[in-house]
């Protein structure tokens, strides 16, 4: 990790105001947050371990079976060509059903298209401008910290979220802890540690904002220090470290949140001796995020927890909530169960 200090200025009366309230109040959009009935499915027929995965979401999630999208490619690989991500790219584009507004992917490789993550690829499209060689900006997403719920009618973006695990029955173990935290309102806690690690500590001056603005609704523990041991509760989970101890003694609520800022934590099967986002998911989180390519310590290439948790809490699902807390995501992977809703009204 490449040792730059960017820190977040844009804490608008939005987030401020918006988010610690109800979205209604701030005139959000009256669409509800995305669920099955918007939600497409990518398998991949030629890989058994996707077909098997995809098959299970869909019995569980009860996608309609016209947002089922079947594609074909050489499964194993972790990272795609910009040609063999354009084959890829048009099949599910001509498959697409226009009401979907986001994405399943039930695989975990390949996880990387060139310089992009496949997330961001298949939300944006593959393009430079969401890449960057060094510690350089890259273009920022229309559906940062936006107020809808449905981001391809109102920004042409399709979020994409990986159905991952290390094996297959740990991805349905991750599908199991988000449909068992739908309209729980779970009490547990947010843990923001700030850790000795100076270079991925960049988020931590955004922790005394999350909680001046969420301590009356939700409880917030910041801390100073690396490990986070023996908690029952852990709903919300920022950190920044390469590797990250503890994990095995703390138990996540379902629908948890919970990622680590460093270089590779995206590179999911190989991530260049950093640890990767899928042990959190193992751990009993439902969803994490992580960097495929090196993108230096911009928060703004990170999750924003004061965002992600806003939108959480006001009811949005989790692939909605998580995508709009980032504002690079080009590369950036996001894993987990898409349609957690721990705090929507079903």
């Amino acid at each position: 990790m490449v040792k730059r200090q960017s820190v977040f200025s844009f804490w608008i009366f939005f987030i401020a105001y918006c988010l610690t309230v109800t979205s209604t109040a701030c005139g959000i959009q009256p669409d509800s947050p995305i669920d099955a009935r918007h939600l497409g499915l990518v398998i991949n027929a030629s890989d058994a371990d996707s077909k098997a995965l995809g098959d299970y979401y869909m019995t569980r999630r009860q996608i309609p079976s016209e947002n089922v999208i079947y594609v074909r490619f050489p499964a194993g690989k972790t990272t795609l060509s910009r040609e063999e991500f354009a084959t890829l790219k048009r099949q599910i584009d001509s498959s697409t059903p226009s009401h979907v507004q986001a994405y399943a992917l039930a695989w975990t490789e390949p996880y990387r298209v060139d310089c992009m993550s496949i997330t961001s690829a298949i939300a944006f499209g593959f393009s430079e401008d969401f890449c960057a060689s060094g510690c350089k900006a890259t273009r920022q997403s229309a559906y940062f910290n936006s107020r809808s719920h449905r981001p391809w009618d109102h920004h042409r973006i399709r979020p994409a979220m990986m159905l991952a695990g290390t094996t297959l029955e740990n991805a349905k173990t991750m599908i199991e802890q988000g449909i068992k935290s739908d309209a729980t309102y779970p009490r547990g806690t947010a843990y923001l540690l700030s850790t000795s690690d100076h270079a991925r500590n960049s988020r931590a001056s955004l922790y005394p904002e999350v909680k001046r603005m969420f301590n009356n609704r939700f409880k917030i523990n910041q801390l100073q220090q690396d490990v986070l041991l023996d908690k029952d509760d852990v709903m919300f989970y920022f950190t920044g470290l390469s590797q990250v101890d503890g994990l095995q003694s703390l138990t996540f609520k379902p629908g948890a949140i919970a990622d680590h800022l460093t270089s590779h934590g995206g590179n999911l099967t190989s991530p260049k001796g950093q640890m990767s986002a899928l042990r959190w998911l193992e751990a009993g989180a439902t969803a994490s995020y992580g960097a495929v390519v090196e993108p230096c310590n911009f928060t703004r290439k990170f999750p924003n927890p004061g965002i992600a948790m806003g939108h959480y809490l006001n009811g949005d699902s989790l692939i909605e909530a998580y995508w709009k807390s980032v504002a690079w995501p080009g590369q950036g992977v996001f894993v987990g169960e898409p349609l957690a809703s721990p705090f929507r009204l079903f």
